[in-house]
């Protein structure tokens, strides 16, 4: 038996998130469906991290032990050759047999973007969240620095959520201006169910000047759901990175 290490690429809008369901298209249900032909049997893959419905990765990261051993760029191409365009495995390396994608990982990280043209190109539109108009950057940085470091992030997710412990280490939240676009950078080991586009809904009513900076840090001090601002839309966030 082989482990293998796959970086993957996906444009999420016709999948319903990375997860495998029952009676849905998922990134993970694609993958192993065609590793399972290929090796010849059910196989079990395993994925940096659960990206929701609409959601796109630059680098998901997945790990999957076939007992048919193939050539790095061989198995690549075969298991491309079998799948859509929108579903793409970029590179395979072989790995540790100890190697997790999901509990291996030492920090992820997301992007999203905003759009604040009065048009969005259609190359753009599935990757970006159009607002037009003005937002306040400067207001919208000053509340991301107030959720930085270690904190329990119960205001930022689902209130039913499925994990007990809600504190995340964020390690990263920039915001980045170029012309009419509007980067929101997030890293951390882990992140909560929707909590990288609740912390994007929140901060883009900062700038749309809804809400202060200030109410953000009383949001998560709160720990109430209620408190912070509504998810941005899935199709403008992207996961772009997985650290090992």
């Amino acid at each position: 038996m082989q482990n293998y290490k796959l970086t993957i690429a996906y444009d999420g809008t016709n999948y319903h998130g990375w997860q495998m369901q029952a009676n849905a298209r998922t990134v993970q249900g694609e993958l192993t469906r065609v590793l399972t032909l290929l090796d010849h049997r059910a196989v079990t893959l395993h994925g940096a991290g659960r990206t929701d419905a609409g959601v796109h990765a630059e680098a998901q990261v997945a790990s999957v032990f076939l007992q048919h051993e193939f050539a790095v760029d061989e198995l690549r191409d075969a298991v491309n050759g079998n799948l859509n365009r929108d579903l793409r495995i970029m590179r395979v390396e072989l790995a540790d047999s100890s190697f997790n994608a999901r509990f291996s990982a030492k920090e992820k990280t997301y992007r999203y973007v905003i759009c604040t043209a009065p048009v969005v190109r259609p190359a753009d539109f599935r990757y970006v969240y159009h607002y037009r108009g003005t937002l306040d950057v400067a207001e919208m940085r000053r509340a991301a620095d107030l959720l930085i470091g270690q904190h329990d992030f119960s205001a930022f997710t689902v209130a039913a959520n499925e994990t007990e412990d809600r504190v995340r280490r964020l390690t990263r939240l920039d915001i980045e201006e170029d012309g009419h676009r509007i980067r929101i950078t997030a890293a951390a080991e882990g992140f909560l169910r929707y909590m990288v586009r609740t912390i994007a809904g929140t901060l883009i009513e900062v700038g749309r000047g809804r809400r202060s900076a200030a109410s953000v840090g009383a949001a998560l001090a709160s720990r109430q759901r209620r408190e912070a601002g509504p998810k941005a839309p899935a199709h403008g966030l992207t996961l772009v990175q997985v650290d090992y």
